[in-house]
């Protein structure tokens, strides 16, 4: 029996909101990769001060786009340059809907003339297979879920980062000697004891490093070539609780909510997805409920992508992209809290990450929403990635966070049921000061 589309449970549900709010929703676990090797807080440090391996084969799916259309599809239904974009480049890829709102991003790698991957959540991956399905573009497309809802088999490739202080040391001490210089978001073919893969200037903490690409058939040889490696490096295998955690820092917002959902000229779309999608499963929370979806969509401008977007091209959601340039209400920003204000309120605790949706306050009005909080270890802070009213953005301005877990429909949007408010003071966004101030130098 075939499950019923996203639009029937939306229908079924009442609201889009009905159906995916859910109070106390459980944080995502990487597949395949162990929570913890060395503990979650020792495996945030080695990326700071010494070299972490992360194992990013089993979490992301991948979709690879191939044939005569390829380039034309992707300049079709995202807003990214495609000038000089040349094999081997990537870049943050960035589909909107008609509004403007991002539908959820993902990495854009060119892998030959006619050939490119898309990897990471879902979401993106869907609006393209959908658009070249409906458009009948000559292409072929090839998916690969992660390691959680493939049926069964491998992963078709594997992902390892090698970030830290010491992780161009590493690299060196591996292919024996220093890597062609490689511009971020740009790669470099690699060859280690006969096996053939790429690596590319990236990294998820903003931490100096690379993320190394390469056929599954040879995933255990090279891993274990790394680990081997790296052990004068102090190198530390990233479990999936710290991993989860990498993005704060370096101000990557990873769980915007697509905004799909209420646009009528997008039916057959919720109609082609099922229930079970990212889209129909992907749960909301926290202290921040609204009946309505639209107060949870969110701009690519919001989330910092704005050197990413090019209006040089036609493309699906240009006009209302244009008509937002310099124009949207909130940027990202980090919540810092007063850690003395956090025990009071939560108590003792060790290990926190979640994707709650918590009010963020100041003089008692909502001024924006986090989008993740959590634990950073070696700093001994709770910290939160989220976006924030200009007036309220500049670093050093301090708001209070409403953490607590509205229980939804039925009950009043702006209830009180015991909510914990904690200061937190404004800061950058990316947290990381190489993040921002190094990393994408060259």
């Amino acid at each position: 029996m075939q499950p019923k589309s996203l639009q029937a449970a939306i229908d079924e549900a009442g609201s889009p909101v009905n159906l995916v709010w859910k109070p106390n929703a459980a944080a995502w676990r990487v597949p395949v990769i162990e929570p913890e090797y060395i503990g979650w807080r020792a495996e945030q440090l080695a990326w700071r001060n010494a070299v972490a391996l992360s194992d990013l084969s089993h979490h992301m799916w991948d979709l690879w786009i191939e044939g005569p259309d390829a380039l034309r599809l992707l300049m079709d239904y995202s807003a990214n340059n495609y000038e000089n974009f040349v094999i081997g480049q990537a870049k943050q890829f960035v589909p909107v809907t008609r509004e403007g709102h991002i539908v959820t991003d993902g990495i854009i790698m060119r892998d030959g003339e006619e050939r490119y991957n898309l990897s990471g959540v879902p979401a993106s991956q869907s609006w393209l297979r959908y658009h070249a399905e409906k458009g009948r573009y000559d292409v072929e497309l090839t998916v690969d879920p992660d390691s959680g809802l493939r049926k069964q088999g491998d992963p078709m490739i594997f992902r390892f980062q090698l970030q830290g202080p010491h992780a161009l040391a590493l690299t060196e001490k591996l292919f024996g000697g220093p890597l062609p210089k490689t511009k971020f978001f740009h790669s470099t073919p690699v060859e280690l004891d006969g096996r053939h893969f790429r690596a590319f200037r990236h990294g998820m903490a903003g931490m100096p490093g690379y993320e190394f690409i390469g056929r599954w058939e040879d995933a255990a040889h090279v891993k274990a070539a790394m680990l081997k490696a790296g052990e004068e490096f102090g190198i530390a295998h990233v479990g999936g609780k710290a991993y989860y955690t990498n993005g704060i820092e370096s101000g990557w917002i990873p769980t915007p909510t697509p905004g799909i959902f209420t646009d009528p000229e997008l039916q057959g779309y919720r109609e082609w997805l099922n229930v079970f999608s990212y889209e129909g499963q992907k749960p909301l929370h926290g202290s921040f409920f609204s009946p309505n979806i639209e107060d949870y969509y969110v701009s690519p401008f919001e989330l910092g992508y704005g050197k990413s977007i090019a209006f040089n091209h036609d493309f699906y959601g240009r006009d209302a992209l244009e008509a937002a340039q310099g124009n949207t209400p909130r940027q990202r920003v980090t919540f810092v809290y007063d850690q003395a204000a956090v025990r009071d309120a939560l108590g003792d605790f060790d290990y926190l990450n979640n994707y709650a949706r918590y009010r963020v306050e100041a003089g008692g009005e909502m001024v924006g929403m986090t989008f993740q909080t959590g634990m950073i270890g070696p700093i001994e802070n709770l910290l939160s990635l989220g976006l924030v009213n200009h007036a309220q953005a500049t670093p050093g301005t301090e708001v209070e966070i409403v953490i607590g877990e509205h229980p939804g429909a039925g009950h009043d949007p702006d209830g009180d049921f015991g909510f914990k408010r904690i200061k937190a003071t404004i800061a950058a966004s990316p947290f990381n000061d190489h993040a921002r101030s190094a990393y994408r130098k060259d």
